[in-house]
């Protein structure tokens, strides 16, 4: 059966160490013959509870493989299904405990629909569930497709006869299988006896009665055909009489490796006579040689020669200077003398029979006293019917005698190697050789010292005993695994065969031979020891064949590109050679190379100094071929400083035969320059020259067009710029850098224009810079500049190029100036104390948000001592003097009314365009002529406000009429007066007034249709209008306006 390795896991539980409950089942698929008896093994491991476990087999079959069919179980006697009763029962079926913890299932005859999966389940016994309970495996049954065959047939042979049978053996079993074949002689009831056979592993081989004819090639098995083998038997024996039969097996590999026979059969057999031609015998006497040394083993060789020895008997007797031995009867029971029974009793002496036909004398270790004369003799006998045998024929070969010469003590020893110098992992012989020649038996050990290269001290290496045993030394145990000790049949030499030199092997060696005596009580006695020559071995290392590339090359790529570095082997000096590559680099501004990376011969692989100072440990790949002599390295993501000479520096390891690595060689590879550079700048901007005139507060958009860049993935910032009329030095306005961050300018951070701006980029490479509301302060020269920002492999930002655009001229106007006042002249007469309105009309403005500052001015004649102080050339208008009678302005704020004026001004805005200035109480010093000067004002986009234009209107001349003392002066001067004219009257007026509108109501319609003379309407003269002012303010005025006459 086949163990297994039990799997143990451990899990700390409640501070205790419980062991995992492991089901182990024979590993499958199993492929088993169907009608074969078959066995499957099941073990429990890691359990608690009874040593002695149950076990539960079920089968989960092909047609169904999620239901369980339950077989057999070493607990429940009703655990198999209805379909596997009748055979558990019947023990078709049953399991075998091999032990507390481990069954067999068998199946005795195994049967097509027992394929499926075999499940061993093993009931709890544990405290709790903890581990595997149950183990599967599969098991496929194919037919039996083993034949044997053989012609059944009766042989009668005679002796000395050749004999060939033959047996035919086929399969058609689908799985990979093996065949073996073997024949058999069976004589009735007896055992078989082997005659010979072919194993799976095609290994002839024979049985032990028919080895030795085997080898004289008196017995043989051949193939004659695809499935067809023959057995030969030449010189046929009468012993060869029997039945013979042959015997086939298929044999399968299971998965643990293992061979299984699934079948064996046997074919019918062949009878097979033989015999005997007489009843003649020879004798036949010998020894290895004549002349011995005390202590040294002889043996004498009694050979009997007849025909069909196993049918008859013989009997052995041997002699000593014809002095009785021993002797042997048909039973082959030795008796001996009472001499040599004592000497056989200590095991110097031994009388056996060997075979049927060879019958041996041997005396172990000789005496000085054995010297003589040896025989046997061979006496036939016959077995009557009573059981008793009589003497028939005795026959003695020629006497053989031996000399005992006695041993000598002196001896030398010499130590010598046929190879003084090695290479590593040859091999090396060290002989030890004692003269005189002493034989085998001659108690002698012989030991091989050792001082290594660089000791001063010898230790004993391996020691050749004087009982013939090997005895280690054990300071250096690995000379043992690669160490072969020899010692001569034909002398005490001995020789050191050393394999897979290495360095430790390297050093003096030297023998020390020692010479034995065996005493009666089993004591030793050293008769003497030598020893030999220092004997020094040199083991060298293989000389190398290292070959590196050392090709030059240079390479010019682009940053963000991979840096291919090969380094190439063109020779090795052993197919198993490693290597260990250093990569370095070399710049201009260093004295030496720098190491990258180093991958040793075990393929660890190691950063250098340099890789960790650069970073690059995240950007290098190391790259082995298949075929072992080309290495790369690629540097991914190149950047400007990996620029430099590259090369690599290759050292070839070996291992030592007793498996250490050692640097054999080392060698340096040709030089790659590398030329890192930045992409090429294609960085463009639109160079268009432009003029934008606007109006002051329009929009106005500027227009930065990247027509190229470098790279699509690059970044770009952009920055405005203006040169400003009267300013030495352009001025920056907004900036946009690449990661999207506005930063405004001093220009714009100081001023409004922050607030203005507005910067957007509508399509890649395409950037709007648009000012609203526009003032005249925005003109200028205007120009964008575009850095272009492209990333580096290290992840760093760095400024690869900048274009400046074409100017564009931008000139922000105030809007051209239409305002237009009304310059018609008037004249107007008023009477004193009346009031007069002037008039200001804005026939046009510039802009419909314009404000307007109004002045009316008075301009009259100077007074005549002032005139007459006045130069002669003076022009007429300068004759006159001009003064500001109020001032409106844009905000709508009010000037302080002169003196002569104040009280008496009513200004009113009747339109938008329309200012009316009403002068009250007119008196004689407001002759004159007026006229209203406009000044137009704008707001510009700051808010601030400018006069954009101003204009003088027509004058107007007003004439104030003396109108004397009126009765209103009077009334208004007399309290009394006053209130007699214009409280008491007041109820009269009314009354009349009524009276005269109700007889004028009724009279209307009489006189509606009256006419006049000729058809001419009457004229009527209606009231006159009256003025009155309660406050004297303006005194009752009685006049005719237009229009009072119907």
């Amino acid at each position: 059966m086949r163990t297994l390795r039990p799997q143990l896991a451990s899990l700390l539980l409640l501070g205790m160490a419980l062991a995992q409950r492991q089901v182990a089942v024979q590993e499958g698929p199993l492929y088993r013959t169907e009608g074969s008896h078959i066995t499957l093994w099941c073990k429990v491991s890691g359990y608690q509870g009874p040593a002695e476990q149950n076990f539960q087999w079920s089968i989960y079959l092909p047609s169904a493989p999620e239901r369980e069919v339950q077989i057999v179980s070493t607990v429940d006697p009703s655990f198999p299904y209805a379909i596997y009763t009748q055979r558990v029962r019947s023990r078709g079926i049953y399991v075998e405990r091999v032990q507390g913890d481990a069954v067999l299932l068998h199946i005795t005859e195994l049967q097509d629909r027992d394929a499926g999966e075999y499940e061993c389940h093993t009931p709890n016994t544990d405290e709790r569930y903890f581990g595997s309970y149950s183990a599967k495996m599969n098991l496929v049954v194919i037919p039996d497709s083993l034949r044997v065959t053989a012609v059944p047939q009766t042989l009668n042979k005679v002796e000395r006869d050749s004999l060939e049978l033959k047996c035919e053996v086929s399969k058609s079993t689908t799985q990979h299988s093996h065949v073996s074949i073997a024949w058999y002689r069976q004589r009735g009831s007896e055992a078989p006896v082997e005659v010979i056979s072919l194993s799976r592993d095609f290994v002839l081989r024979a049985g032990s009665a028919y080895a030795q004819r085997q080898a004289t090639g008196d017995v043989r098995l051949d193939k004659v055909g695809e499935t067809t083998s023959k057995l030969t038997i030449y010189n046929l024996h009468p012993s060869d009489q029997g039945e013979f039969y042959c015997e086939a097996a298929e044999w399968i590999q299971d998965p643990d490796k293992s061979w299984y026979a699934m079948t064996r059969k046997r074919s019918q057999g062949a009878i097979v006579n033989v015999q005997a031609t007489d009843k003649e015998f020879s004798v036949r006497l010998e020894t290895e040689k004549r002349t011995y040394i005390v202590g040294e083993p002889v043996e004498f060789r009694c050979t009997l020669e007849a025909q069909n020895i196993p049918d008859r008997y013989f009997s052995i007797s041997w002699a000593f200077n014809s002095s009785l031995i021993a002797s042997l009867g048909p039973n082959a029971v030795p008796v001996l003398n009472n001499e040599f029974a004592q000497r056989e009793a200590l095991g110097q002496l031994k009388v056996a029979k060997e075979s049927d036909n060879v019958f041996v004398l041997k005396i172990y270790r000789l005496r000085l006293e054995d010297s003589g004369k040896y025989n046997c003799r061979v006496t036939e006998r016959e077995k009557t019917v009573t059981g008793d045998f009589i003497d028939k024929e005795s026959k003695r070969p020629k006497n053989i005698p031996i000399t005992v010469l006695p041993l000598k003590a002196g001896f030398a020893v010499t130590a010598i190697s046929r190879t003084p110098g090695v290479t590593y992992n040859e091999s090396f012989d060290l002989q030890c050789i004692i003269k005189p020649h002493y034989p085998s038996w001659v108690p002698v050990s012989v030991t091989w010292r050792f001082q290594p290269a660089g000791s001063t001290e010898f230790h004993d290496l391996v020691t050749f005993t004087r009982d013939g045993g090997v005895q280690w030394g054990d300071r250096y145990a690995g000379f043992r695994t690669r160490t072969a000790i020899e010692k001569a049949e034909s002398s005490n030499n001995v020789r050191l065969s050393i394999s897979r030199a290495s360095d430790t092997e390297a050093g003096k060696y030297q023998c020390v031979a020692e010479l034995w005596r065996k005493n009666y009580n089993s004591s030793w006695t050293r008769l003497a020891d030598r020893t030999s020559n220092l004997l020094e071995i040199r083991v060298l290392r293989p000389v190398t064949k290292l070959q590196v590339s050392k090709s030059k090359r240079s390479i010019t790529l682009v940053e963000n590109r991979p840096i291919p570095l090969n380094c190439s082997v063109k020779s090795q000096t052993s197919p198993d050679s490693h290597f260990a590559v250093l990569w370095y680099v070399h710049k201009p501004s260093d004295a030496d190379g720098k190491l990258i990376l180093k991958t040793t011969h075990s393929s660890a692989f190691e950063y250098g100094t340099y890789a960790e100072e650069e970073g690059l440990r995240g950007r290098l790949q190391f790259e082995r071929s298949a075929s072992g002599g080309l290495f790369s390295l690629t540097v991914q993501r190149a950047e400007v400083r990996d620029s430099g000479s590259y090369y690599c520096h290759v050292e070839e390891w070996l291992l030592s035969p007793n498996h250490a690595w050692y640097k054999l060689a080392e060698e340096v590879s040709g030089r790659t320059e590398v030329t890192v550079k930045q992409p090429d700048n294609r960085l463009q901007v639109n160079q268009t020259y432009k003029n934008i005139t606007v109006l002051e507060n329009q929009w106005v958009t500027l227009e930065c067009l990247v027509s190229s860049r470098t790279s699509p993935s690059s970044q770009l910032s952009v920055e405005w710029y203006v040169w400003r009329p009267g300013h030495p030095e352009k001025e920056a306005v907004v900036r946009l850098s690449r990661q999207s961050t506005l930063r405004y300018g001093d220009l714009a951070a100081l001023g409004d224009l922050r607030s203005r701006l507005h910067l957007e980029s509508p399509s890649p490479g395409l950037y709007h810079l648009s000012i609203q509301n526009a003032t005249v302060r925005d003109s200028g020269a205007y120009d964008c500049r575009v850095e272009e920002w492209l990333l580096d492999p290290s992840d760093r930002w760095y400024k690869r190029a900048e274009d400046l655009s074409g100017l564009i001229t931008l000139t922000v106007k105030q809007p051209d100036p239409t305002l237009q006042v009304d310059t018609a002249t008037a004249n107007l007469t008023v009477q004193e104390k009346e009031s007069f309105p002037l008039d200001c009309s804005i026939l046009s403005r510039s802009s419909p948000d314009s404000h307007f500052a109004v002045t009316w001015y008075n301009l009259r004649a100077k007074e005549a001592g002032s005139r007459a102080e006045e130069d002669e050339d003076e022009d007429e208008d300068e004759e006159e003097e001009r003064e500001a009678v109020l001032s409106v302005g844009p905000d709508a704020v009010f000037s302080p009314e002169a003196g002569r004026w104040e009280g008496r001004l009513r200004f009113q805005r009747l339109s938008a365009v329309l200012f009316r200035l009403t002068v009250l109480q007119a008196g004689g010093a407001d002759t004159g002529n007026y006229s209203c000067h406009v000044e137009e004002w704008l707001a510009d986009p700051n808010g601030l406000w400018y006069r954009l234009a101003e204009e003088e209107s027509g004058t107007v001349a007003v004439h104030v009429q003396d109108a004397g003392s009126t009765l209103q002066s009077v009334i208004c001067s007399n309290d009394a007066l006053f209130y007699f004219v214009f409280f008491y009257p007041f109820p009269i007026f009314g009354i009349l007034i009524i009276t005269i509108l109700l007889v004028r109501f009724k009279s209307r319609n009489s006189s509606k249709n009256s006419e006049g003379k000729n058809g001419v309407p009457l004229l009527w003269i209606k009231e006159p209008h009256l003025n009155y002012s309660p406050t004297c303010l303006e005194p009752p005025v009685l006049s005719i306006h237009p229009g009072t006459i119907d």
